[in-house]
C-alpha cells in the first residue's frame, strides 16, 4: 500500500533562519567569516548564561550564522569533511576573489570530500574549526 503524500504548504511561515554552532576559537572563526568571507557582523554578546557569541550574515537578509563560545569550553573540530556551508556567487571571478582573500588570511583551498563541488568549479576552504565552506561560481538551479 502506497503512503499518502501530504501537499506542501504554500509557504513556510518562517521570518528568519539562523545556523548556530559552538567553537573554541571564536575570534579566529569570526575573522574567517567576517574578514575572509565578508559576512557582516550583526550582533555580539558576552557573558550570557556563560556564553559569548557573534552573529554574522549577508547584508540585507535574514539568514545568519551564530558562533558561540562557552566559558567552560565547547566542542572543537567538525564531525566530517562533508559538513558544508555552500555559498553561490554570480561569477567565477567573485568566488575567486573571496578564495584569494581567505588564502591571504592563511586559509588555502582543500580537496572537496565529494568531487561534485570541484567538478562544477567550486573551491572548498576550511574554517579554523575544520568546518568547510564551498565557494561556488554560480547557482546550480
Amino acid at each position: 500500500m502506497a503512503a499518502t503524500v501530504q501537499p506542501w504548504p504554500a509557504a513556510l511561515p518562517v521570518r528568519q533562519v539562523r545556523i548556530a554552532r559552538p567553537t573554541d576559537q571564536l575570534d579566529a572563526v569570526v575573522r574567517f567569516y567576517r574578514d575572509g568571507l565578508g559576512l557582516a557582523e550583526i550582533f555580539r554578546f558576552e557573558h550570557h548564561a556563560g556564553y559569548d557569541g557573534v552573529m554574522l550574515g549577508l547584508p540585507g537578509t535574514d539568514y545568519h550564522l551564530e558562533f558561540t563560545r562557552h566559558h567552560d569550553g565547547s566542542p572543537g573540530r567538525a564531525p566530517s569533511r562533508d559538513n558544508l556551508l555552500v555559498l553561490y556567487f554570480d561569477s567565477v571571478s567573485e568566488a575567486k576573489d573571496v578564495a584569494d582573500r581567505l588564502e591571504g588570511l592563511g586559509h588555502r583551498a582543500v580537496p572537496a570530500e565529494n568531487p561534485y563541488w570541484a567538478e562544477n568549479g567550486g573551491v572548498t576552504v576550511e574554517d579554523p574549526d575544520g568546518w568547510r565552506v564551498v565557494l561556488m561560481p554560480s547557482p546550480v538551479f
